[in-house]
């Protein structure tokens, strides 16, 4: 079972982005933040390396895994796979825009299938004894979104679903770009309000378009939950104060540099295993944007990281551009 709280701060799924190094990264700066892997889909876990799409380290934990598909037996197969991996939530993807999806027949074309959706959902549920919970849009192309959305929440309402995050934005999917649809549809937060009130029982989080810890406390005031996603990626700092601002906890670090220093042991065993500096590096460009010396750090991460022998110091060297530059400031 969820409750509102378990999903009050959340990280959105990304494709190339939220992978196990990435959560690694943000659960370092943040206990309670709760964290989704990228979309997998129900035929890359069953013919595909499971321990490569699934494997985590329990550090990651609360982490939930984001499902695409549309055959509630697959789902329901897939699920069980899941749950023996030991995630905390399994999530259906009923809102990404790429023809890809499309092809497959599920994410946002299935805000036109909401029974579907449920079958899904049913599914699921009799399978594992975990939290199903969806995310979608409020709606697709010619589709009203006060209809679209309240269908599908009314549908997997009755079949069980545990939680619903909302993407508050159309999805276009004919004539936008999977790029296009995360900025150019019109947010409509207040339709997302609406079905809260409406709903007083699900726990409902939103998503889209929030940049901020600021507008999240805001959509805190009408739902259960927001989620963040590039916003999150691109200024990975912000995660430092979720725990203090919306939990009234302590942050496992207290600033950029602690978090560097937070993530040395995980960095030292993938080094080991043979991967790169980068594949970790990569997701912590963002992490002092904004302080004097951020552009040093991204640049020196980016060149340095990539080359054989890269290592912990070659990160320290990246974040003491931004120590000096911040020394500097202080003293003028």
């Amino acid at each position: 079972m969820l409750l509102p709280e378990d999903m009050r701060f959340s990280v959105a799924p990304m494709m190339d982005w939220t992978d196990r190094h990435c959560r690694m990264f943000h659960r370092s700066m943040s206990r309670r933040t709760r964290l989704y892997t990228e979309m997998v889909t129900t035929g890359a876990v069953m013919h595909g390396p499971r321990e490569r799409l699934l494997g985590f380290s329990p550090q990651e934990q609360p982490l939930a895994v984001q499902l695409g598909g549309s055959d509630p037996q697959a789902l329901a197969e897939v699920a069980q796979i899941c749950a023996s991996f030991g995630y905390g939530e399994i999530n259906l993807n009923v809102g990404c825009p790429s023809d890809r999806v499309q092809n497959g027949s599920f994410g946002a074309c299935l805000m036109a299938e909401p029974n579907l959706v449920a079958q899904c959902v049913s599914a699921m549920k009799k399978a594992v004894d975990l939290p199903i919970t969806v995310k979608c849009r409020i709606g697709i192309d010619d589709q009203d979104p006060v209809v679209a959305l309240n269908e599908l929440a009314d549908a997997v309402v009755a079949a069980g679903v545990d939680a619903l995050i909302v993407h508050a934005r159309m999805a276009w999917l004919k004539g936008l770009s999977p790029k296009d649809n995360r900025d150019i549809p019109p947010l409509d937060y207040p339709l997302v309000y609406r079905l809260k009130q409406r709903l007083p029982d699900l726990p409902i989080a939103i998503n889209g378009g929030i940049l901020d810890l600021r507008q999240a406390r805001e959509h805190l005031r009408h739902v259960d939950g927001v989620m963040l996603g590039r916003a999150a990626y691109q200024n990975p700092g912000l995660l430092i104060d979720v725990d203090p601002l919306l939990f009234g906890e302590g942050a496992p670090v207290a600033d950029g540099f602690a978090a560097i220093e937070a993530m040395e042991g995980y960095i030292e065993a993938r080094l080991v295993e043979g991967s790169r500096l980068h594949a970790v590096t990569r997701h912590m460009l963002g992490l002092f944007q904004g302080l004097p010396g951020a552009r040093a750090y991204r640049r020196h991460l980016a060149e340095e990281a990539i080359k054989p022998g890269a290592s912990m110091e070659t990160l320290r060297a990246a974040a003491n551009h931004v120590r000096e530059a911040c020394d500097r400031r202080a003293v003028a």
